[in-house]
């Protein structure tokens, strides 16, 4: 049973179209409107499942003006629901807005969760370090984004990048010149799709991977790249932190510790150091 004056933010498929949920479906098909960025994109994915909810546009350009119209409708006893033309809205795309009107107007504004195009590749790099940053789209412009990735090049945590097919060139060449050509990267283009890819390496191999095939240059892009490594545990080797996150979450962090330097050799102390940072 939905609930009227309410908005549904319904997270969609982010490639395989059968990559969405019973309840996301039930609110789809049961609302008043759906609002959606690109209204011919929206059209097939209600089409595959037999909805036939009218569609309206709402776009970083008419948002404002479509969050009033959408108030208004809930204001009247509708419910809406919105979608973005893949995975979860309001998250590198239009949508915030809108949410933050709903909310201001006292309306309930209800989550229905599903795919995302971030977790998803987090959940398939094997990335043992637990804190990640998501930034989302870095500036077009050279200049601007290279500013923005220095202000990102001490941070520990694993730093989660969406990127286009016509900049990631440029913008893997950007990350390994600020942040360092030994970091270990992730590319995960075309997540769910037919031409899927998850590729690992190191941030100065990624220029020779993207050249080798036209196709690696195509699609959507999740870019997932390393933390920068603490002054206290920089000369620890990457299996030695991996073996420590492991049993840091199922020991007590002096046993992890002790373990840890028992299996890699490596110093007690810098590795109680390394722990004080991973230990939530």
């Amino acid at each position: 049973m939905l609930l009227k004056n309410a908005l549904y933010v319904v997270a969609t498929p982010i490639g395989n179209l059968n990559d969405i949920g019973l309840r996301a479906l039930e609110v789809l098909a049961g609302v008043d409107a759906v609002a959606a960025e690109h209204v011919q994109n929206s059209k097939h994915l209600l089409s595959h499942h037999a909805i036939h909810t009218r569609l309206i546009t709402l776009h970083q350009h008419n948002e404002a003006a479509v969050a009033h119209q959408i108030c208004a409708s809930l204001a009247a006893g509708k419910s809406v629901a919105l979608i973005s033309d893949a995975g979860t809205p309001a998250i590198s795309d239009p949508g915030a807005l809108l949410v933050q009107q709903v909310h201001k107007q006292g309306f309930p504004v209800i989550p229905v969760p599903g795919a995302n195009a971030a977790i998803c590749a987090l959940s398939a790099a094997g990335i043992v370090n637990p804190h990640f940053l998501f930034y989302g789209f870095l500036p077009a412009k050279a200049g601007q984004r290279q500013r923005e990735l220095k202000t990102l090049a001490l941070l520990p945590y694993t730093l989660v990048f969406y990127e286009a097919p016509h900049r990631v060139r440029a913008s893997l060449n950007d990350m390994a010149s600020v942040l360092g050509a030994e970091r270990q990267l992730t590319i995960a283009r075309e997540l769910t799709k037919l031409f899927e890819t998850i590729h690992q390496c190191r941030l100065d191999e990624a220029a020779t991977w993207i050249e080798a095939d036209v196709h690696h240059q195509k699609g959507e892009f999740v870019i997932l790249v390393s933390g920068a490594q603490t002054p206290g545990n920089a000369g620890i080797s990457e299996q030695a932190r991996n073996t420590l996150t492991l049993l840091l979450a199922e020991l007590p962090l002096k046993q992890a510790v002790k373990l840890t330097a028992e299996i890699s050799g490596e110093n007690k102390n810098t590795l109680y150091q390394l722990a004080l940072s991973l230990k939530p």
